[in-house]
C-alpha cells in the first residue's frame, strides 16, 4: 500500500517563504505523478501543482505559477513544494497526493492516495 506523509507547514508572514515535503511510502514511486492540492474551510479541493512520473513535466495553478515550484527527488521518494512570495490568500490545508499516468492536468478524482494534510497560515 502507498502512505502519503507531509510536512513543512506552518504560520508565516506575507511575502515569506515555506518548503513542504511529502514522503511517498510505497513501491515504484517514479512510477507515480504526484501532486498538491489544498483545501481550506467550507471549499472544494483545489489543484496546486503536480509533476510527471516520466519526463517531469509540471503544470501549475494560475493563482501560484511564478511563485511555487514543485520537484521530486526519486532516490529519497519525496516530492517538495517551493512555496516564495506567500500570500494571505494561500492559507489552508496543503494535501500531497500520488496517481499513476503521466498526466499533471488532472483534478484530484484522479488521484488514488492521499496525505493527511500540513496548515499553511499566512497573515498580512
Amino acid at each position: 500500500q502507498v502512505q502519503l506523509v507531509e510536512s513543512g507547514g506552518g504560520s508565516v508572514q506575507a511575502g515569506d517563504s515555506l518548503r513542504l515535503s511529502c514522503v511517498h511510502s510505497g513501491r515504484a514511486f517514479s512510477a507515480y505523478t504526484m501532486a498538491w492540492f489544498r483545501q481550506g474551510l467550507g471549499k472544494e479541493r483545489e489543484f496546486v501543482a503536480a509533476i510527471s512520473w516520466s519526463v517531469g513535466s509540471t503544470y501549475y495553478a494560475d493563482s501560484v505559477k511564478g511563485r511555487f515550484t514543485i520537484s521530486r527527488d526519486n532516490a529519497k521518494n519525496t516530492v517538495y513544494l517551493q512555496m516564495n512570495s506567500l500570500k494571505p490568500e494561500d492559507t489552508d490545508v496543503y494535501y500531497c497526493a500520488a496517481k499513476r499516468g503521466a498526466s499533471v492536468t488532472d483534478g484530484p478524482a484522479s488521484y488514488d492516495y492521499w496525505g493527511q494534510g500540513t496548515q499553511v497560515t499566512v497573515s498580512s
